[in-house]
């Protein structure tokens, strides 16, 4: 019956999470969750309740701000959530059919994009890693890494 509990308080607060969009009650309810987990496999009360407290802390304290870290850009206006395209800059794809300056594919994340190279110099071959450096339109813009 407890696991029941927590597994529908870890529900309510994940779908509370909507309406805050400060990733707190989405901690707390992946805490709670982890916590029906344990409560399932037959732990005491206390038990539950230290699980739910170490859980939620960590979650709280040590994962939040990774999170909002890799969701957040800092921007002139302020801070903005990453969205599209702009999550893209700066992660690692592999060059899929040769590029140059001016044509190539690449692939982020299991997407095959269109690129070019940054440097126009550079022509790089296929199965190397590159870096995103920005989207212009419907290509990425892609640096060797070293």
């Amino acid at each position: 019956m407890a696991a029941l509990v927590w597994l529908i308080a870890g529900v309510l607060l994940v779908a509370a999470e909507a309406t805050s969009g400060e990733l707190v009650l989405l901690m707390l309810g992946l805490a709670a969750m982890g916590t029906a987990g344990a409560a399932a496999l037959g732990a005491p009360l206390w038990l539950d309740a230290v699980i739910f407290a170490a859980l939620s802390g960590g979650l709280v304290f040590l994962a939040r701000p990774v999170v909002k870290r890799r969701l957040l850009r800092e921007t002139s206006e302020g801070i903005e959530p990453r969205t599209n395209v702009d999550a893209l800059i700066g992660k690692r794809a592999t060059v899929e059919s040769a590029v140059d300056a001016h044509d190539g594919r690449v692939r982020i994340d299991g997407d095959v994009w269109s690129a070019r190279s940054f440097d126009e110099t550079q022509v790089l071959d296929v199965g190397r890693t590159v870096m995103v450096m920005e989207i212009s339109g419907a290509v990425a813009v892609v640096w060797a890494e070293p």
